[in-house]
């Protein structure tokens, strides 16, 4: 095995403790918040409301974002770290509130493998669906708002609280304005790369890599103001080759082996960066086959084959793997770069760490 597969094994064993060590806290989290919050003790929504948010947030991913701030507090220090932990819950916990909101927003019906906030909500008040919309949108207000309050109930110092607060509500409001932007993308006929890397950067990449960065840095006695633009840098990169190779596995991807179909993009007419290389690829008639089947929603998996095979067959498939390339060794030679200032294994995991992301699509 070479030295870069031992590492790549490496970073995936730190992955996997972090999703351990994380999921406890987490579930400590959401057993203590019920007597935590001041909530009127007749109230029967708030208790239903909080066990809505904590099903959500406990049916998470790999925690990625918990990852990466353990990992930027690696790059300063290997000692324990005073508010580390609720950083980390505050990463979590406005994820939580970005896909409550997400699924109102795209009228989904489930969200890691149960049904979305909205459609808990919906299916509990069949005959009111104004109210389970109002509901399922204060939960995710709750969600995001309790994210903020975890970093003022940390053990950090205060000027570090109020610097992680500052961090965490500025992620916010870029990821709103993402949001906002994405929606405004869709109404574009054929985005351009620098709409479709600003949608990257302001609705996933600040939020997901920049913040855990600044966030794992400030706990750590850093300031990450002085290393400001380096570290936008990397988190746009990073967020560019991430948001490529969702787009990429969402038509090219194996079906079974993500548990979700393929195709979801295209059925809801979203102008991603598949879409956006099939449309400026194809013209006649497959250009025809493909304009149809955006965004209808009731598209058969044999049209989305064929779409598919049109795009392997124009070269999309193998253009967005090589830009996934290009993005990822971008972003690693803007890691690597950090090596005069932080520790060497900790940056090394940041090299990595685009490539590795990379090489989970094959």
């Amino acid at each position: 095995m070479t030295e870069t597969a031992v590492l790549a094994e490496q970073i995936k064993g730190r992955f996997a403790a972090y999703e351990l060590r994380f999921n406890t806290r987490f579930e400590q989290y959401f057993q203590s918040l019920h007597s935590a919050l001041d909530a009127p003790a007749l109230s029967r929504f708030t208790p239903e409301c909080v066990d809505l948010l904590r099903d959500m947030s406990l049916r998470g991913g790999k925690r990625l974002r918990v990852a990466l701030l353990y990992e930027a507090a690696r790059l300063v220090t290997t000692e324990p770290v005073a508010g580390l932990e609720e950083a980390a819950l505050s990463i979590e916990l406005l994820q939580t509130h970005g896909l409550v909101h997400d699924d109102i927003i795209d009228d989904s019906p489930t969200r890691r493998g149960g049904p979305s906030t909205y459609y808990a909500y919906r299916a509990k008040f069949p005959g009111d669906p104004q109210a389970a919309l109002g509901l399922a949108v204060l939960a995710g207000d709750l969600a995001l708002a309790l994210s903020l309050q975890v970093l003022l109930d940390s053990e950090s110092s205060l000027p570090v609280c109020h610097a992680m607060v500052e961090v965490q509500t500025r992620a916010a409001s870029d990821t709103f304005l993402g949001q906002i932007i994405d929606v405004e993308r869709d109404f574009t006929d054929l985005p351009s790369e620098e709409l479709l890397h600003c949608v990257s950067d302001y609705k996933s990449a600040r939020y997901s890599i920049l913040a855990p960065l600044q966030l794992g840095l400030l706990a750590a006695g850093e300031q990450p103001d002085r290393f400001d633009d380096e570290l936008r840098r990397y988190a746009r990169l990073l967020g560019i080759c991430g948001q490529l190779r969702d787009d990429y596995l969402d038509l090219f991807g194996d079906a079974r082996t993500m548990g979700k179909p393929t195709g979801t993009d295209i059925r809801a007419g979203k102008r991603s960066y598949t879409v956006g290389a099939l449309l400026a690829a194809v013209s006649g008639s497959e250009r025809t086959m493909v304009e149809s089947a955006l965004g209808d929603a009731c598209c058969s998996p044999e049209t989305i084959a064929a779409v598919r095979e049109i795009g392997q067959r124009c070269g999309v498939e193998q253009k967005l793997r090589a830009d996934m390339r290009r993005y990822a060794e971008l972003a690693s030679a803007e890691a690597a770069n950090w090596r005069p200032r932080w520790r060497q294994e900790a940056v090394t995991f940041f090299e990595l760490l685009p490539l590795w992301s990379v090489e989970r699509v094959r």
